[in-house]
């Protein structure tokens, strides 16, 4: 793919952030690899940056069967974290305001790390070392492609379909319990909204962190201590529209919230 596409597929993509509107899918009139792909995100990325945007961290989806099943991804997707993308727990969220088009609410585990790590070879006990502490964590996924009609190259384009994030105000070292048992309850506007495990993340949340870590490290990015790593979603995504007010809560991790408005 020539630079000039890259730039105008990243540039689209940009244009479709700010201005509230989706795309046809790339994959249907590109011939795009995965490394293409995130070569369009990383435009997409730098577009952000120039609007005083700062990275914070990565994060790793379509990780759970229950997830790539729902959407017909295989695999998962991997993406970067801006602290404009980042809101207290418990706030209400104007979805013009975030840039949000069609949200969808995910409940997951956060991982702060407090060493750096780089790929490849990291594994999950190289994770577990790094990491300062574990919280629980909704990501809002939202996807600048029309009717979340994704492959795994528009998502990863699509800085994986990130939209914004709430991380829970609880701190646990991650080497104090099972986080693959950790078992978490969903709920929005008080109804139940799903359920799950940590092991529905790869077998442990930890694995999927390595996996990023080893991905992202073949394209020569490290993580960095003092960045917060995403690790998926532990059930299927839920549609969030204004109104809706979302709580979960992970067993030994806490609890977090996050409301929307227009």
């Amino acid at each position: 793919m020539t630079t000039t596409l890259t730039e105008r597929l990243g540039d689209a993509l940009y244009d479709a952030l700010r201005a509230r509107h989706t795309l046809a899918p790339l994959s249907d009139t590109h011939d795009l690899t995965v490394e293409d792909a995130y070569r369009i995100s990383l435009r997409f990325l730098a577009r952000r940056e120039q609007d005083g945007e700062r990275v914070i961290g990565k994060k790793i989806g379509v990780t759970s069967k229950p997830v790539q099943d729902m959407l017909g991804v295989h695999q998962p997707d991997f993406g970067f974290l801006t602290d404009r993308m980042q809101y207290e727990d418990g706030a209400s969220v104007s979805l013009s305001a975030a840039g949000l088009i069609q949200p969808r609410a995910e409940g997951e585990i956060a991982f702060m790390l407090q060493s750096d790590l780089q790929g490849p070879g990291v594994t999950r006990e190289d994770v577990l070392a790094a990491t300062a502490w574990v919280a629980p964590c909704f990501e809002i996924v939202d996807s600048r492609i029309n009717d979340w009609k994704i492959k795994i190259q528009d998502t990863v384009a699509d800085n994986a379909s990130c939209g914004v994030f709430v991380v829970g105000r609880q701190r646990t070292d991650p080497r104090s319990l099972d986080l693959a048992a950790a078992a978490m309850q969903m709920w929005k506007n008080g109804e139940p909204a799903g359920s799950g495990l940590g092991s529905a993340v790869q077998g442990h949340p930890a694995e999927a962190v390595a996996w990023l870590a080893n991905t992202l490290g073949a394209f020569g990015i490290p993580f960095k201590a003092g960045e917060l790593i995403l690790s998926g979603s532990l059930a299927p995504l839920v549609p969030a529209q204004a109104g809706d007010r979302f709580t979960m809560a992970i067993a030994g991790l806490g609890e977090c919230s996050i409301a929307f408005t227009e």
